[in-house]
């Protein structure tokens, strides 16, 4: 497993930013569900919890355990959600969008420049477009490849994230119990699928995604 580290976030502090945020998503690709952003903000001296990595690739128990540790040593930390009503309003592209800029918004200290992952280019440079946030031009954003990876702050704010949509989709299980949330978090399994055949849409399935191939 690869190992997250500081070594971008310390040349940005060296080049005089003081407040560097990880952005990261989770359930961007998802069948039902928010996607949700997660913000984190470290100090310079900040000694990392033991273990910080892609979301994807730990436990949920680990995750867990990360997230609060995150939490405990971050300077600050923020979780932005948007609703599936959104997404379904808006596109996920412009909703995800949208939680970035929420996450930037909400997390103090106020930051001074934000990293994410590069697949998230296109979408996040528009992050400066709110009145909120101008001071955020594009020379003040980095998209890193393979963030999540890499980049301490990425891959903090990707747990964080992951923790909390997790255990919504799990209370969500408890509402709509016939579609298996609490397994798959929502994503399209080959069992949310079949689900989504026999017992149709519920409300919280993203209706912009064409799930609609699948009631039959």
């Amino acid at each position: 497993m690869i190992f997250p580290t500081l070594d971008i976030e310390i040349k940005l502090w060296e080049s005089g930013y003081s407040y560097v945020c990880g952005l990261d998503e989770v359930g961007r690709g998802c069948f039902a569900g928010p996607v949700v952003v997660g913000a984190v903000v470290f100090p310079k001296d900040v000694v990392l919890p033991e273990g910080i990595a892609d979301s994807k690739l730990l436990k949920p128990q680990t995750r867990e355990r990360l997230a609060e540790e995150i939490k405990k040593v971050a300077l600050g930390w923020s979780i932005a959600e948007i609703s599936v009503r959104d997404i379904n309003n808006m596109g996920i592209g412009k909703a995800t969008q949208k939680a970035f800029r929420k996450a930037v918004i909400s997390v103090k200290p106020k930051p001074d420049f934000v990293v994410f992952d590069a697949f998230y280019n296109l979408n996040v440079v528009k992050i400066a477009s709110s009145a909120y946030i101008k001071h955020l031009t594009r020379k003040r954003q980095q998209a890193v490849k393979d963030g999540d990876k890499i980049c301490a702050s990425i891959s903090a704010a990707s747990i964080i994230a992951k923790v909390y949509r997790d255990k919504l989709m799990v209370n969500l299980h408890q509402k709509y119990p016939y579609y298996g949330f609490a397994k798959h978090k929502g994503y399209g399994t080959k069992a949310h699928q079949e689900a989504i055949k026999k017992h149709g849409l519920c409300r919280i399935h993203r209706k912009s995604f064409s799930l609609g191939k699948f009631l039959t």
